[in-house]
């Protein structure tokens, strides 16, 4: 690349000069390239890899010298091949050009202008910003792609100096985080060493300390671990490593590529460039994500940035010191004691944004006032001007938002097939409702006519009060509304509320049955994302309806089985509206769809809420709060599974070996956790639970689990097997009951409360919840990420290893492969399916994968993925034909004509060409040709290429054999098959033709009626055939025979392809004229077949009977000298040389009987009574000929028996493949990325 003219004070030093002009000199630096440049050079190449000084010099660079010895630099180059096309441009371009010029000073001003002249067109052309990455990383990453071959869709993160132990001995050099690799490269003394590990083989991630090594990363794939030490920052390189790795992990559930944020704000001039835009795209995505788990934002909202400052709270009367967040839609504030304050302010609620004036006491202080007349005043801001433009800025687009969406609102154009899976794709922008309002509520009846709609909550409409009017429980109900009554003229009402300890209290002594469905909308946030989409939920009901897939059948089969003790889902309209909300998320988000326990969230979160409320409050659930949780294969709930492990470990040592070896930890969180203790709890006790996890999320949950094994040490300590601790458990969730709870007591039978003994004592779920917290409150919500993280790793790739296992068991009886064959071949498959994920392909992730089809069917692969495993795999892939191949196979392994091909169709193909018998292999053949051709595979002339299968072949005397297994069933066919045999190696190979045609013979009849039902090949797919076999041997020890063998028969198909054109021609002639009367020829035709024939189906006499006919038929079709007589035949295949000149669809075989040379020609000779077909051994020469016969075909019996008759043609279809190498060598290849075609460096071979 071009470098701006730079100043070297030593041009000598660490270079060695390759090349000189009186004007520019191209130099290599000592320790790189040929030779290395002894004991000098390896020193010099040990000090660039341990001082990363080979990141900010590239390994060749082209000086400008002066007379005076002051050199500059103007070109460096990580290749000898790049910095050859700079050096030959100076030479072409600049040499003459200097020579012109009088004085030093002038040559060196033109030369420095020039090359800043090449650069600026350079940056022009190419669209170089100006922020983006600085030079030495730009040098890292080009040193990065030469080092491991990555392609340029490859995109390099950051790099770090570390050390490796390889054995037991460091070796310091440099960790490479790509996106989707990590890389190792070291270069001590000589010796080199290299690592490339991709993220999703990854299965555990961790940071340990030793005595030796207080700091230590180890990273451990399924084969292996890596050890990595003494770096300069660890915890920033060990949370890069982390978030690449997650991003793996989301690839094998989602199948999606990294797409980078192109949206980042732009870095200015001015400002220190230590981190690449990919680093800063990965540190600003950590960020937002913190920000919207913190205040419970819609996952696409992005934090534009934060600031300290203090927010003044008139509860209390004083500042409080914390952060204040800006995003493009919210301004959040938390209190530097998190349990303090919090405030969320939705940018529609924003009214006015000013600033006040300072003083003292309040010094830069910004106030913002909402629709509600709630103020809030935030001081100390230390850039205070620029944050209130950039609120003004945000503030602008959300009017704009609002203005051009009522516009259009209530019209979306989405077809009906188009599913609504993304949350922006629908934004609306009309004022939001008051939480408390009825009557700005628009009334929709989407149901069939005879269905009621419910018009408010299912809890209201079948509330059941108890006979008493006035109880104690009425009364605390009633003082528990005035108390959030209370905190509401106090703190706030609504979105903007202030969220205080207070807060917190009031929640976990149970939120009033009034208030549950406002509160939870505000409290999970849902009441963000509804306001944003009005029309969204009722536009989504009307797409879904009447529209049947899986997850629908799935949703009615379990509607009835939603609490359905309680008399709101005893009747139709309660089940309607659970239809509708399941139904509805299922059409939003397919890749989720619908999953057990779903059902009976939802049902509770209907008696609670409306129905648009209940669907935003399950999305909240789904895609927020409980990540993954509800996919197919309950990934989320695995890992929470995981975690709640490891905090049974370190917070209640003494019960958790016990529960391993019960088993029993495993069992009880997935269904304590997927339905938040709704399916084990009675229903008026969980309601307390899921208020309490609204408001804190998961790990209220954790919190709780252990509370309940804590609470039952003693009792689990003695259980003897699983069962009894289930019981234990069971018999103690259904005891806890809510004392303060106004409904009528719900029937709640725990499925696994079966013994009859008494009852449990009563467990009181406000003192239960009051002890979980204070027993277990340490537990955070970044710890816990923390833990997600490294149990994430352990899920997906054990559910990962069980997926491979079932495909393997299902497949391994449909194909030849061995279990381990197998499972490397799914594993390769996949990694392929991965890379176009990452890497782009002709086709978007979901055409690739889709998760409703079976494990086997799910990954798919393109032609472009497709034809690198065939080069690599596939036997028969050699030389430049391997291309057109490949694209036939493909054509035929793609059943469904998708343009895809899965793992199933890929092991078919594979383990036929790899493990088949002969026919097998041939038939493949035979069936890759016979499709017809695609548009790229241009036939050439017949001519050219006849000439090209018989160029090097002499003809010798011959010999013809006529059998043909066809002619009893289709007389249309022809009637002989003609085997073209040298004198030389005869006697030799007569017994092994009549063994290869014993084989034959005994085939299995399916496979042979499989045959019979193949197409015919014409003469232009039998050219494209042949050169395949032709371009099939250039690799192996027996080439010459091969191709001798292969023109043999290529020669021997194309007589038989002729002879039966000619007599299809001469049948259908006498059929027309001369009906009932057969020629000498066609009477002897049938004779050879009906012989062969009996070969064929002969079983008691069958060694006998082949070799008797083989040879009678050998020795009377013998010739050497005769003359023609005049039989009907014999006219019939005659033509003059006149009548074949003038006939434009003459075949290639016509040409080869009626050239200008008459010793090459065909004759037909007939003794006693017995026609056959002789070929003179003269010349080889071939006319010109531009045209392909249409009617010229050949069949696979006829290919089959050809092939047969020749040793090395059978030898070599009959040959094993070893196929673990093949996938070793593919692996290390695949993983190197694209393959490096000219470089300075060799690639060792790949560690782990």
């Amino acid at each position: 690349m071009w470098v701006n003219p730079e100043e070297v004070l030593m041009a000598s030093a660490l270079w060695v000069t390759e090349r000189a002009n009186p004007y520019f000199i191209l130099q290599r630096r000592k320790g790189h390239g040929d030779g290395m440049g002894g004991l000098a050079g390896l020193l010099v190449g040990t000090l660039d890899v341990v001082l990363d000084s080979n990141a900010r010099v590239a390994p060749y660079r082209i000086l400008y010298q002066t007379p005076e010895s002051i050199y500059w630099t103007v070109a460096c180059g990580s290749t000898r091949k790049e910095i050859t096309e700079h050096w030959e441009w100076l030479e072409q371009n600049l040499l003459q050009t200097l020579s012109i010029f009088e004085t030093e000073k002038d040559i060196t001003t033109f030369v420095k202008g020039k090359i800043q002249g090449i650069i600026a067109e350079i940056s022009k052309n190419s669209d170089i910003k100006e922020d983006d990455d600085t030079a030495k990383f730009k040098e890292a990453t080009m040193k990065f792609r030469r080092l491991y071959g990555m392609p340029e869709e490859e995109k390099l993160v950051n790099y770090y100096s570390c050390s490796y132990w390889k054995g037991k001995m460091p070796r310091q050099g440099w960790m490479y985080l790509s996106i989707n690799h990590l890389c190792f490269h070291s270069f001590m003394m000589g010796k080199e060493a290299k690592l490339v590990i991709r993220w999703v083989d990854i299965t555990q991630l961790e940071k340990n300390a030793t005595l030796l090594f207080p700091d230590t990363i180890k990273v451990s794939t399924r084969s292996r671990e890596h050890y990595f030490s003494i770096f300069l920052s660890i915890n920033e390189t060990f949370k890069l490593m982390e978030q690449l790795a997650n991003i793996a992990m989301r690839q094998l559930l989602d199948n999606e590529g990294f797409e980078q944020d192109k949206s980042l704000p732009k870095l200015k001039k001015k400002s220190p460039k230590k981190v690449s835009a990919l680093k800063r795209d990965l540190d600003a995505r950590a960020k937002s994500e913190r920000y919207r788990a913190i205040f419970r934002l819609p996952k696409d909202e992005k934090l534009d940035g934060h600031t300290d400052c203090t927010l003044w709270t008139p509860f209390n009367k004083k500042h409080i010191v914390g952060q204040m967040f800006v995003s493009t839609n919210y301004i959040c504030f938390t209190s530097k004691d998190e349990q303090l304050c919090s405030l969320i302010i939705p940018l529609r609620e924003v009214t006015i944004v000013e600033k006040a004036d300072s003083s003292s006491v309040l010094p830069s202080p910004l106030s913002i006032s909402t629709k509600n007349r709630m103020t809030f005043l935030f001081a100390n801001l230390k850039d205070r001007d620029f944050l209130v433009q950039r609120i003004s800025d945000f503030l602008q687009q959300t009017t704009s938002k609002i203005y051009s969406e009522r516009d259009i609102s209530g019209s979306y154009n989405n077809s009906d097939d188009e599913v609504l899976s993304q949350m922006s794709s629908i934004i609306s922008s009309s004022p939001q409702r008051s939480l408390g309002s009825e009557d700005s509520e628009r009334q929709f009846n989407l149901n069939d006519s005879s269905v009621p709609t419910a018009t408010q909550t299912l809890m209201t409409m079948y509330r059941r009060r108890s006979p008493e009017e006035f109880n104690p429980k009425l009364a605390k109900e009633y003082l528990k509304e005035q108390a959030w009554k209370t905190n509401f003229a106090e703190y706030g009402q609504g979105v903007c509320m202030y969220r205080t300890e207070k807060t917190r209290d009031l929640v976990q002594k149970g939120i009033p049955e009034s208030m549950r469905g406002e509160l939870w909308l505000l409290l999970s946030g849902a009441v963000n994302e509804m306001a944003t989409h009005p029309g969204y939920y009722e536009d989504l009901v009307e797409k879904s309806m009447g529209k049947y897939n899986l997850a629908t059948e799935e949703i009615e089969r379990d509607l009835h089985r939603s609490l359905p003790e309680h008399p709101a889902f005893q009747n139709e309209m309660g089940i309607a509206a659970l239809r509708r909300v399941l139904t509805a998320y299922a059409f939003r988000n397919p890749n989720i769809g619908y999953c057990q326990a779903m059902n009976i969230v939802t049902s509770v979160l209907l008696l609670y809420a409306k129905e648009e409320e209940a669907f935003w409050l399950l999305v909240a659930l789904c895609e927020r709060m409980l990540p993954d949780y509800y996919n197919t294969r309950v990934v989320g709930a695995l890992v929470d599974q995981g975690v709640f492990e490891d905090l049974a470990r370190d917070y209640i040592p003494q019960l958790y070996d016990c529960m391993q070896d019960l088993g029993v930890i495993s069992t009880i969180s997935l269904s304590w956790f997927l339905t938040l203790f709704l399916s084990v709890m009675p229903f008026e006790s969980a309601v307390v639970v899921v208020d309490c996890f609204f408001y804190e999320g998961i790990k209220v949950i954790f919190q709780l689990a252990l509370a309940v094994l804590d609470a039952n040490v003693d009792k689990l300590l003695n259980c003897k097997d699983d069962g009894e601790a289930m019981t234990v458990l069971g018999r103690y969730l259904d005891s806890v009951t809510n004392n303060d709870s106004t409904l009528p007591p719900i029937p709640h039978l725990h499925s696994l409360l079966s013994d009859g003994k008494d009852p449990y004592p009563e467990v009181d779920v406000f003192k239960l919840i009051a002890t979980s917290y204070e027993k277990f409150g340490t537990i955070r919500a970044d710890m816990i990420e923390q833990m997600r993280f490294k149990q994430r790793l352990k899920v997906i790739q054990t559910l990962e290893d069980t997926t491979k296992r079932n495909v393997v068991r299902t497949i391994v009886t449909e194909t030849l492969f061995t279990l381990d064959e197998l499972e490397e071949l799914y594993a390769l498959f996949k990694a392929e399916h991965l890379t176009s994920c990452y890497w782009g392909g002709n086709t978007t992730a979901p055409d690739r994968h889709d998760p409703s089809l079976p494990y086997l069917e799910q990954y798919r692969i393109d032609f472009e993925q497709f034809k690198g495993l065939f080069i690599l795999l596939f036997p028969w892939a050699c030389g430049t034909h391997s291309d057109i191949l490949a694209h036939r196979m493909f054509r035929l392994l793609d059943e469904n004509r998708d343009s895809l091909i899965n793992f199933r169709e890929f092991v078919t193909g594979l383990s036929i060409a790899c493990h088949g018998d002969l026919t097998d292999k041939l038939r493949l053949l035979y069936k890759m040709h016979v499709l017809p051709a695609a548009e790229h595979d241009e036939p050439e002339s017949a001519f050219e290429a006849t000439k090209y299968f018989f160029e090097d072949i002499t003809p010798e005397c011959t010999h013809v054999v006529g059998v043909n297994s066809r002619v009893k069933q289709e007389l249309e066919d022809g009637f002989v098959t003609v085997s073209l045999k040298t004198e030389r190696g005869k006697k030799a190979s007569l017994q092994d033709n009549q063994n290869y045609l014993r084989l034959w013979a005994k085939d299995d009849k399916s496979k042979m009626k499989g045959s019979n039902d193949l197409p015919k090949l014409n003469q232009e797919q039998f050219i494209e055939l042949c050169k395949t076999l032709y371009n099939m041997f250039s690799e192996d020890p027996s080439e010459q025979e091969l191709y001798h063998a292969t023109a043999t028969v290529t020669s021997l198909l194309l007589e038989i392809g002729e002879v039966g054109k000619l007599f299809s021609s001469q049948m259908s002639l006498e059929q027309d004229g001369e009906q009932g009367h057969r020629s000498h020829s066609e009477q002897y035709c049938h004779k050879i077949a009906d012989s062969f024939q009996t070969i064929l189906n002969a079983e008691d006499e069958e060694t006998l009977c082949v070799e008797h006919a083989l040879c009678s038929q050998m020795e009377e079709i013998k010739l050497e000298d005769s003359s023609p007589k005049d039989t009907a035949a014999t006219s019939a295949m005659h033509t003059s040389d006149d009548e074949t000149k003038d006939d434009s669809s003459m075949s290639s075989y016509s040409v080869l009987s009626a050239g200008s040379q008459e010793d090459y020609k065909l004759h037909c000779e007939d003794i006693a009574d017995d026609t056959v077909l002789v070929r003179n051994n003269h010349s080889t020469s071939l006319p010109n000929s531009s045209s392909i016969d249409r009617d010229w075909t050949i069949t696979f019996e006829q290919f089959l028996a050809s092939v047969l008759t020749e040793p090395f043609l059978v030898k070599y279809f009959e040959k094993p493949v070893e196929m673990l190498p093949r996938i070793t060598t593919a692996k290390n290849v695949r993983v190197m990325g694209k393959q490096i075609l000219t470089s300075d460096y060799d690639i060792s071979p790949i560690s782990g």
